[in-house]
């Protein structure tokens, strides 16, 4: 009797082979053939330009991030974690706010501090901070926002860790912080590679300088592909969206359109490095600055994987205080950029 089970599952084995981002850019690029054909050019050929002027920042970045791996500099980070509960905290903001950790990476190293008794006030101050920035996140926001934003940026990241770890500390006592963790957490992660021992002359080690070459092209493929896809939909979101209604919605001063930033990055983030080109057309549009700081911050913490990272391991109490710690630092951020930007 031959097998009838292959054919139902030839299509969902395509589907998860087919790169989602690069099928939406191509789905796109037809739809607007389809409504408006003599946009198609024009809007590719702006594509390329953008990110032909991003291509050093790309490259800067993902070389760090090779170079980072392939050193095994993360072994710098084994003792930001020891010491007094309020050092914990700040050193698991900075850990957070500038190491090249990417989503995947954080399951498994929370679970591992939090399986050794680390406060979960510190791991809080590390998990808000890190999806934020990182060495590569600081190279395409200057590129695409400015050196200013990024390091604005860099600074808020820190201060919604340090808020956010100094919070579940003062509350730890509390039904919400109480007992925090699932019964059997989740530390699975796509990051399997193991972590290398400290040597800053990696090309020196056969396998170290393999380790380099394979996390380069593939944070390269990575960010090129997002960034793609982001300049595309900033390219459509200046042609086809009024600057008048981005300005009457998100524009002009006050409270409002930070505080609306702040809501609507939340579900409307992509990931970071494809939130800056899309940034960078809203505020040309007219999004104040105040509201572009929120939502980068709001939607950074809220995103799929960093939201993951955290419902895979805490119960749900703690992780609607996570996003309700996001949403309030991102209004803070937004509110003193506003200020200084003005």
């Amino acid at each position: 009797m031959s097998d009838q089970t292959l054919p139902p599952r030839l299509l969902p084995d395509l589907w998860q082979r087919v790169d989602k981002v690069a099928l939406t850019g191509i789905l796109i690029l037809l739809v607007l053939a389809i409504f408006d054909r003599p946009a198609v050019v024009p809007t590719i050929q702006e594509t390329a330009e953008h990110f032909w002027g991003t291509l050093p920042f790309i490259v800067f970045a993902v070389l760090a991030i090779g170079y980072l791996k392939a050193t095994g500099s993360e072994r710098l980070l084994d003792g930001a974690f020891k010491g007094r509960e309020t050092r914990m905290i700040l050193m698991g903001a900075l850990v957070g706010g500038l190491s090249p950790f990417c989503s995947c990476e954080v399951i498994p190293f929370v679970a591992a501090l939090l399986a050794a008794g680390a406060p979960l006030s510190a791991v809080m101050a590390f998990w808000l901070a890190s999806p934020l920035m990182d060495p590569a996140m600081f190279a395409i926001t200057a590129g695409g926002l400015g050196f200013d934003f990024a390091v604005a940026k860099t600074i808020a990241a820190v201060g919604l860790g340090v808020m956010g770890g100094l919070t579940v500390k003062m509350f730890a006592q509390s039904p919400v912080f109480a007992d925090p963790l699932r019964a059997q957490p989740a530390v699975g992660g796509c990051c399997s590679a193991k972590k290398q021992t400290l040597n800053w002359r990696f090309w020196q080690d056969g396998e170290r300088r393999t380790i380099f070459g394979r996390t380069t092209w593939d944070n390269f493929v990575f960010l090129g592909k997002w960034l793609l896809l982001a300049y595309l939909l900033q390219s459509l979101l200046i042609g086809y969206v009024p600057a008048e209604l981005i300005a009457q919605v998100i524009g002009g001063d006050g409270v409002g359109p930070i505080l609306l930033g702040a809501l609507v990055g939340a579900p409307a983030y992509l990931n970071g490095y494809a939130a800056v080109p899309l940034v960078a057309g809203l505020l040309e549009q007219g999004m104040s600055a105040g509201a572009a700081m929120s939502f980068v911050i709001a939607g950074g913490v809220s995103c799929i994987p960093a939201a993951v990272a955290v419902w895979a391991l805490v119960k749900p109490r703690v992780f609607i205080a996570y996003l309700g710690l996001a949403i309030v630092g991102a209004m803070i951020a937004g509110v003193v950029w506003g200020m200084i930007a003005a």
